[in-house]
Protein backbone atom coordinates (compact mmCIF):
# COMPACT_ATOMS: atom_id res chain seq x y z
CA UNK A 1 0.00 0.00 0.00
CA UNK A 2 1.37 3.41 -0.94
CA UNK A 3 1.33 5.95 1.91
CA UNK A 4 0.06 9.49 1.30
CA UNK A 5 2.98 11.85 0.65
CA UNK A 6 2.97 13.66 4.05
CA UNK A 7 2.78 10.38 5.97
CA UNK A 8 5.49 8.80 3.85
CA UNK A 9 7.72 11.81 4.50
CA UNK A 10 7.22 11.58 8.25
CA UNK A 11 7.88 7.82 8.17
CA UNK A 12 11.14 8.36 6.31
CA UNK A 13 12.20 11.11 8.71
CA UNK A 14 11.47 8.95 11.76
CA UNK A 15 13.53 6.09 10.32
CA UNK A 16 16.48 8.38 9.72
CA UNK A 17 16.33 9.83 13.22
CA UNK A 18 16.12 6.37 14.74
CA UNK A 19 19.21 5.32 12.79
CA UNK A 20 17.36 2.39 11.22
CA UNK A 21 16.97 1.62 7.52
CA UNK A 22 13.52 2.09 6.01
CA UNK A 23 11.44 -1.05 6.31
CA UNK A 24 13.44 -2.37 9.27
CA UNK A 25 11.88 -2.60 12.70
CA UNK A 26 13.80 -0.56 15.32
CA UNK A 27 15.57 -2.60 17.97
CA UNK A 28 13.79 -2.63 21.32
CA UNK A 29 16.79 -1.79 23.48
CA UNK A 30 16.55 -3.40 26.91
CA UNK A 31 18.29 -2.56 30.15
CA UNK A 32 20.21 -5.55 31.44
CA UNK A 33 20.51 -6.98 27.94
CA UNK A 34 21.95 -4.28 25.69
CA UNK A 35 23.20 -1.94 28.42
CA UNK A 36 23.39 -1.57 32.18
CA UNK A 37 22.69 1.40 34.44
CA UNK A 38 25.51 2.41 36.75
CA UNK A 39 24.95 2.74 40.49
CA UNK A 40 24.26 6.29 41.61
CA UNK A 41 27.14 6.35 44.11
CA UNK A 42 30.22 8.12 42.66
CA UNK A 43 28.60 8.34 39.24
CA UNK A 44 30.03 10.96 36.91
CA UNK A 45 27.81 13.86 35.82
CA UNK A 46 27.97 15.12 32.23
CA UNK A 47 28.79 18.79 31.60
CA UNK A 48 25.70 21.03 31.50
CA UNK A 49 24.00 20.87 28.11
CA UNK A 50 26.31 18.15 26.83
CA UNK A 51 26.12 14.45 26.08
CA UNK A 52 29.23 12.80 27.55
CA UNK A 53 30.53 9.67 25.84
CA UNK A 54 33.45 7.92 27.53
CA UNK A 55 35.50 5.14 25.97
CA UNK A 56 37.44 2.87 28.29
CA UNK A 57 40.31 1.51 26.22
CA UNK A 58 43.91 0.36 26.06
CA UNK A 59 46.46 0.66 23.29
CA UNK A 60 47.48 -2.87 24.23
CA UNK A 61 43.96 -4.17 23.51
CA UNK A 62 43.49 -5.71 20.03
CA UNK A 63 39.71 -5.28 20.28
CA UNK A 64 40.19 -1.55 20.93
CA UNK A 65 42.42 -1.31 17.88
CA UNK A 66 39.73 -3.02 15.77
CA UNK A 67 37.07 -0.77 17.31
CA UNK A 68 38.80 2.53 16.56
CA UNK A 69 37.21 3.01 13.07
CA UNK A 70 33.77 2.52 14.67
CA UNK A 71 34.65 5.05 17.36
CA UNK A 72 35.57 7.55 14.67
CA UNK A 73 32.27 6.82 12.91
CA UNK A 74 30.42 7.39 16.18
CA UNK A 75 32.20 10.70 16.71
CA UNK A 76 31.17 11.83 13.24
CA UNK A 77 27.54 10.82 13.84
CA UNK A 78 27.08 12.93 16.98
CA UNK A 79 26.52 16.71 16.96
CA UNK A 80 29.85 18.32 17.84
CA UNK A 81 28.26 21.28 19.61
CA UNK A 82 26.45 19.16 22.19
CA UNK A 83 28.66 16.06 22.50
CA UNK A 84 31.81 15.65 24.55
CA UNK A 85 34.04 12.59 24.19
CA UNK A 86 36.61 11.46 26.70
CA UNK A 87 39.04 8.57 26.97
CA UNK A 88 39.81 6.59 30.13
CA UNK A 89 42.77 4.20 29.81
CA UNK A 90 42.53 0.79 31.46
CA UNK A 91 45.55 -0.84 33.06
CA UNK A 92 44.17 -4.11 34.35
CA UNK A 93 46.27 -6.53 32.25
CA UNK A 94 49.90 -6.07 33.35
CA UNK A 95 51.10 -9.10 31.38
CA UNK A 96 50.21 -7.30 28.14
CA UNK A 97 51.77 -3.95 29.16
CA UNK A 98 48.46 -2.18 29.80
CA UNK A 99 49.71 -0.24 32.86
CA UNK A 100 52.53 1.24 30.76
CA UNK A 101 50.13 2.29 28.00
CA UNK A 102 47.76 3.72 30.62
CA UNK A 103 50.55 5.86 32.07
CA UNK A 104 51.77 6.85 28.61
CA UNK A 105 48.33 8.07 27.54
CA UNK A 106 47.75 10.03 30.75
CA UNK A 107 51.18 11.61 30.35
CA UNK A 108 50.48 12.54 26.75
CA UNK A 109 47.15 13.98 27.85
CA UNK A 110 48.83 16.07 30.54
CA UNK A 111 51.31 17.35 27.94
CA UNK A 112 48.39 18.11 25.58
CA UNK A 113 49.68 15.84 22.81
CA UNK A 114 47.26 12.90 23.17
CA UNK A 115 44.85 14.13 20.48
CA UNK A 116 47.68 14.38 17.96
CA UNK A 117 49.06 10.92 18.74
CA UNK A 118 46.03 8.76 19.58
CA UNK A 119 45.60 7.09 16.18
CA UNK A 120 49.35 6.85 15.61
CA UNK A 121 49.82 5.04 18.91
CA UNK A 122 47.49 2.26 17.82
CA UNK A 123 49.53 1.95 14.62
CA UNK A 124 52.78 1.85 16.60
CA UNK A 125 51.48 -1.11 18.60
CA UNK A 126 49.53 -3.03 15.97
CA UNK A 127 50.87 -1.97 12.56
CA UNK A 128 54.40 -0.57 12.43
CA UNK A 129 55.47 -2.55 15.50
CA UNK A 130 57.44 0.29 17.10
CA UNK A 131 55.72 -0.38 20.42
CA UNK A 132 54.38 -3.86 19.69
CA UNK A 133 53.65 -6.15 22.60
CA UNK A 134 53.32 -9.25 20.40
CA UNK A 135 55.96 -10.89 18.25
CA UNK A 136 54.49 -11.09 14.74
CA UNK A 137 56.45 -14.26 13.92
CA UNK A 138 55.79 -16.32 17.06
CA UNK A 139 52.48 -14.62 17.99
CA UNK A 140 53.68 -14.59 21.57
CA UNK A 141 54.10 -11.72 24.00
CA UNK A 142 57.45 -10.01 23.72
CA UNK A 143 59.88 -10.20 26.59
CA UNK A 144 60.71 -7.63 27.70
CA UNK A 145 57.63 -5.56 26.92
CA UNK A 146 57.95 -1.91 25.77
CA UNK A 147 58.81 0.44 28.62
CA UNK A 148 57.71 3.97 29.44
CA UNK A 149 61.15 5.03 28.22
CA UNK A 150 60.40 3.39 24.85
CA UNK A 151 57.09 5.23 24.74
CA UNK A 152 58.82 8.51 25.64
CA UNK A 153 61.22 8.15 22.71
CA UNK A 154 58.29 7.38 20.40
CA UNK A 155 56.35 10.44 21.57
CA UNK A 156 59.50 12.54 21.11
CA UNK A 157 59.70 11.48 17.46
CA UNK A 158 56.02 12.16 16.92
CA UNK A 159 55.70 15.51 18.68
CA UNK A 160 59.08 16.97 19.54
CA UNK A 161 58.46 16.72 23.30
CA UNK A 162 61.79 15.72 24.80
CA UNK A 163 61.90 12.13 26.01
CA UNK A 164 63.35 13.17 29.37
CA UNK A 165 60.49 15.64 29.89
CA UNK A 166 57.95 12.95 29.02
CA UNK A 167 59.54 10.52 31.49
CA UNK A 168 59.65 13.14 34.23
CA UNK A 169 55.94 13.83 33.75
CA UNK A 170 55.14 10.10 33.60
CA UNK A 171 56.76 9.56 37.00
CA UNK A 172 55.26 12.65 38.63
CA UNK A 173 52.78 12.74 41.49
CA UNK A 174 50.19 14.26 39.16
CA UNK A 175 50.24 11.25 36.84
CA UNK A 176 50.17 8.86 39.82
CA UNK A 177 46.95 10.63 40.84
CA UNK A 178 45.52 10.33 37.32
CA UNK A 179 46.33 6.60 37.22
CA UNK A 180 44.44 6.15 40.48
CA UNK A 181 41.48 8.10 39.14
CA UNK A 182 41.38 5.96 36.00
CA UNK A 183 41.47 2.78 38.09
CA UNK A 184 38.71 4.15 40.32
CA UNK A 185 36.61 4.91 37.23
CA UNK A 186 36.86 1.27 36.12
CA UNK A 187 35.73 0.10 39.55
CA UNK A 188 32.86 2.60 39.69
CA UNK A 189 31.47 1.42 36.36
CA UNK A 190 32.46 -2.23 36.87
CA UNK A 191 34.41 -2.33 33.63
CA UNK A 192 35.79 -5.82 33.04
CA UNK A 193 36.67 -5.61 29.35
CA UNK A 194 37.56 -3.11 26.66
CA UNK A 195 36.40 -1.29 24.70
CA UNK A 196 33.53 -0.22 26.96
CA UNK A 197 31.42 2.89 26.50
CA UNK A 198 29.78 4.94 29.25
CA UNK A 199 27.09 7.39 28.15
CA UNK A 200 26.31 10.45 30.30
CA UNK A 201 27.98 8.82 33.27
CA UNK A 202 24.96 6.54 33.57
CA UNK A 203 24.65 3.87 30.86
CA UNK A 204 27.33 1.24 30.22
CA UNK A 205 27.57 -0.90 27.09
CA UNK A 206 29.94 -2.57 24.65
CA UNK A 207 30.00 -4.16 21.19
CA UNK A 208 28.90 -7.60 22.37
CA UNK A 209 25.97 -6.28 24.40
CA UNK A 210 24.79 -4.08 21.54
CA UNK A 211 25.01 -6.91 19.01
CA UNK A 212 27.67 -5.47 16.71
CA UNK A 213 29.58 -2.36 15.70
CA UNK A 214 26.79 -0.59 13.82
CA UNK A 215 24.23 -1.58 16.45
CA UNK A 216 26.46 -0.03 19.10
CA UNK A 217 26.37 3.31 17.30
CA UNK A 218 22.57 3.16 17.17
CA UNK A 219 22.40 2.18 20.84
CA UNK A 220 24.68 5.04 21.92
CA UNK A 221 22.54 7.51 19.99
CA UNK A 222 19.45 6.08 21.65
CA UNK A 223 20.96 6.28 25.15
CA UNK A 224 22.14 9.83 24.49
CA UNK A 225 18.51 10.90 24.18
CA UNK A 226 17.42 9.26 27.46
Amino acid sequence: MKLPAPIALLTALFALLAGAPLGAAPIAWKEGVHYTVADTANRESPPPGKVLITEVFSYGCPACNAFEPTMQKLRASMPAATTQFQLVPAGFIPAEDWPMFQRAFLTAQALKISDKTHDAMYKAVWSTGELATMDKVTQRLKSPQPTIEDAARWYAKQTGVKAEDFIAMAKSFGIETQVKRADDYLRTYKVLSTPTLVINGRYVTDVRSAGGYDQLIDLVRYLATK
